[in-house]
């Protein structure tokens, strides 16, 4: 996404299951790629993971 996306808004790069198309490929963004998982993001669900994600996109967009 050239000019990136709002928070909350899919990345045009999701499949219908949330998963990265490319995952792995160098067009993959640096922020994708430097987003490490932990425990406190993961949580025990999906649902957790994609609120913590949720959080971050908004708690960093730009003012």
């Amino acid at each position: 996404m050239p000019n990136g996306k709002r928070a909350g808004e899919p990345c045009v790069q999701l499949d219908d299951d949330l998963r990265c198309k490319i995952f792995g490929d160098p067009r993959r963004p640096a922020c994708c790629g430097g987003l490490q998982p932990s425990a406190e993001m993961c949580g025990e669900t999906r649902e957790h993971a994609v609120q913590w994600l949720t959080r971050l996109e908004i708690d960093t967009q730009p003012q």
